[in-house]
């Protein structure tokens, strides 16, 4: 490494994926791991290969796959953790186990160890690890809430058993910039064998400064981001992959470190962890919220007209955007269809691009325009229906009155076999979801029901999000319509069907968590 390089080590698919209800498939986190290899990620935390059986196919599907990156996976400090991790990612080019433990005296009072055992159980794991691979992170959880001569006394025993790179995490988002600074840069210049290791930063956001705290632990010498795309993660999330990658590239003129991170993909990569995550990116999000580059002022307008950098830093082909939004229309073919999806990022077979190419066609006989926005969604639309769905939407009809309740009329095909209810409810929406529950009774308990539109306009698309739970199970769906409750009836039972895959693993013992994922480092 150049003194001026910062490795991007991204945990979209471990801590990210600790969000409630952020769960991915498989195949999922096959391809968002592809698009993070490809994008120039340094580390790709893959997973906790000790959590299920699941975890640990992905992880080691994806260390047979990766080609850039070095591919980690978690283990807490003990050696069934770490055998586990190994046998998952062993089969990476480049593969890095990292283990952890709790520091603090509130996370040493779980285990319940003394500052002396939890010294000789991080020598114990960490020169075990080390034993297996020779390239190992250690963590103290919660680093930041840590006594200064405990903290360092820990660290100096990391590094002494093998440790290559030390992270320090703010566990709970509780530090500020000027101490997160302040503290890599002692801890560098204060612990033993501190220069023969790369510090790395893990910040998350519960005060709103992960960016920030992540910078300024570069200033202080940290030279591995620990990031999530969307910034996704636990509680207010963690540091946000796109945020700091581009004010690094931003204000190089002020933080003089490099990334080796292709930017151009960054909007691609981040519709595509929305979609699957089921986590929608709020529209005033920093690099990659529909709002970013979005200009309504006259006097905004007026600027950009006469120079675009009188109100842009960054140029939106710069993080993957097009810099136009021509709207196409019904008698737009295949062609223009694929050029837009191009320069919107996403990448189609010609199987997608057809069953995608009649869905336009249909927005298209609805609306008289189709924005940017709509073709998004018809791709995140999708994304979320396969032919192979055990349930499937064949019709439905509503009925709503100034003075009594709605009246829902679905007809659904179950594994094959068509199949009809009608319910009555407090508004559509409700009357619909208990007509579906009629056709397939379940327990679920929505624990989510989101609506957006995409455009503006009274025939603007619908984005509808849906979460459900059902004996500890979370699964999501979306689904885009210009008729709200089709699009809500069509993302209810996509989740449904999420939901009926993932049941049916937890049965086969696929996916069952065997350990908690909560308060990780």
């Amino acid at each position: 490494m150049s003194d001026n390089q910062v490795l991007i080590f991204d945990t979209t698919l471990r801590d990210g994926e600790q969000s409630p209800g952020a769960t991915m498939t498989h195949d999922e986190k096959l391809e968002i791991a592809s698009m993070l290899d490809d994008m120039g990620v340094d580390i790709i935390e893959a997973g906790f290969p000790i959590a299920s059986e699941g975890d640990f196919a992905a992880v080691s599907e994806i260390a047979k796959n990766s080609v850039n990156s070095r591919i980690c996976g978690l283990a807490r400090a003990n050696f069934a953790d770490i055998d586990r991790c190994w046998e998952a990612i062993k089969h990476a080019k480049q593969n890095r186990i990292h283990t952890f433990i709790g520091t603090s005296p509130l996370h040493r009072a779980i285990p319940n160890l003394t500052m002396d055992e939890m010294a000789d159980k991080i020598h114990q794991t960490v020169s075990h690890a080390r034993n297996l691979c020779d390239n190992v992170q250690w963590s103290p959880m919660d680093a930041t809430r840590t006594e200064w001569d405990y903290l360092c006394r820990v660290i100096e025993i990391a590094i002494k058993a093998g440790a290559t790179t030390i992270n320090i995490p703010d566990t709970v988002g509780y530090t500020a910039p000027a101490e997160s600074a302040d503290l890599i840069k002692r801890l560098i210049e204060t612990v033993p064998g501190a220069d023969e290791v790369i510090f790395a930063t893990h910040c998350h956001n519960d005060l709103g400064m992960a960016t920030a705290n992540s910078l300024a632990a570069v200033a202080g010498g940290a030279r591995q981001i620990e990031c999530t795309i969307n910034g996704l993660g636990e509680r207010a999330g963690n540091t946000a992959l796109e945020e700091v990658v581009m004010a690094l590239r931003t204000r190089h003129d002020i933080m003089p470190w490099t990334t080796g991170i292709d930017t151009t993909k960054i909007m691609a990569i981040s519709r595509r962890v929305s979609t699957v995550s089921g986590f929608l990116v709020q529209p005033n999000k920093a690099i990659v919220g529909k709002n970013a580059f979005a200009h309504e002022s006259g006097i905004h307008q007026d600027g950009m007209l006469k120079n675009r950098e009188n109100f842009e830093i960054m140029r939106p082909e710069d993080v993957g955007l097009s810099g136009t939004s021509l709207p196409l229309g019904k008698h737009s073919g295949r062609a223009a269809l694929r050029d837009k999806l191009e320069q919107l990022g996403f990448e189609v077979g010609d199987n997608q691009l057809k069953d995608i190419f009649v869905r336009f066609k249909e927005l298209a006989d609805r609306k008289k325009e189709v924005f940017d926005d709509d073709i998004i969604a018809l791709v995140r639309a999708d994304s979320g229906e396969d032919e192979d769905d055990r349930l499937q939407l064949v019709s439905m009809k509503v009925v709503c009155g100034t003075g009594g309740p709605a009246e829902s009329t679905i007809e659904m095909e179950v594994d094959g076999k068509e199949l009809s209810a009608a319910a009555e409810g407090d508004g559509p929406v409700d009357a619909t979801f208990k007509a579906i529950r009629q056709i397939h009774p379940n327990t679920a308990r929505l624990q989510l029901y989101q609506v957006s539109a995409v455009t503006e306009g009274t025939d603007a698309q619908a984005t509808v999000s849906v979460r459900l739970e059902e004996d500890g199970v979370i699964a999501t769906g979306q689904s885009a319509n210009t008729d709200t409750v089709v699009a809500s009836a069509k993302a209810y039972i996509h989740a449904l069907n999420r939901l009926l895959v993932r049941r049916d693993k937890v049965g086969e013992g696929a996916d069952a968590k065997e350990v908690s994922y909560k308060d990780l480092a």
